[in-house]
């Protein structure tokens, strides 16, 4: 007699905190050293370890102070969610400046010499959609020891299914191949233009509709 295979238990997870931000940026960090942006960053491995939790820190920051950041309760993915109001034609330029400000933000608190910090939070920012009011995935990071056992999808559905029940689009900047094929399983679609940084990997815009 076979036994019939169950499902996996989905992770638990909870709604992080200040206090939890030392470790958030550290597995953020640690879940991004093979990354091909983050290696585009920081060319040196040792470079990326000693910078990448400051790096990602401006993000965490943003995310616990005006969106929210969700952790699995092992402390072994985060999801970093900003909700973007939408913006009238007219004041597009002002939200590109506001965004290109925590782009220098991001090379001041990690690297100052090196401009590519800061040319990826600029570069990014001036692709972002404004036209309508959406839930923005900023990172999502796992543990490297558990990466591809579905701790991300399980990550994002609880805000994939309000976005569903309340009819927001998501957004996000897949920085692989490999994230990108695991966005599209949940939703998401590349924008058609990529965000190319000089010399290095492309970045895929990728929007997410409501589903019904």
């Amino acid at each position: 007699m076979s036994s019939i295979p169950t499902a996996p238990t989905p992770p638990a997870i909870r709604r992080a905190g200040a206090e939890d931000r030392h470790w958030v940026a550290s597995l953020l960090g640690e879940a991004f050293m093979d990354d091909p942006v983050s290696s585009w960053v920081f060319p040196e491995e040792a470079q990326r370890h000693a910078l990448h939790p400051l790096f990602f820190g401006v993000f965490l920051d943003a995310a616990l102070g005006e969106g929210t950041v969700d952790v699995t309760e092992d402390g072994s993915a985060a999801a970093l969610w900003l909700p973007v109001p939408a913006v009238a034609e007219a004041d597009i330029p002002a939200a590109i400046a506001e965004d290109e400000e925590v782009a220098a933000l991001m090379r001041k608190s990690s690297d100052p010499d090196n401009e590519r910090t800061e040319i990826v939070g600029r570069q990014t920012a001036r692709m972002h959609p404004r036209h309508r009011a959406h839930d923005y995935l900023m990172l999502i990071g796992v543990d490297p020891a558990r990466q591809g056992r579905g701790l991300g999808s399980a990550l994002m559905a609880p805000v994939l299914q309000r976005c569903d029940s309340e009819g927001t689009p998501a957004y996000l900047e897949a920085s692989s191949v490999r994230s990108r094929a695991l966005y599209e399983r949940e939703g998401f679609v590349f924008t058609g233009e990529t965000v190319d940084l000089p010399g290095g990997p492309p970045m895929w815009p990728m929007w997410r509709e409501p589903r019904a």
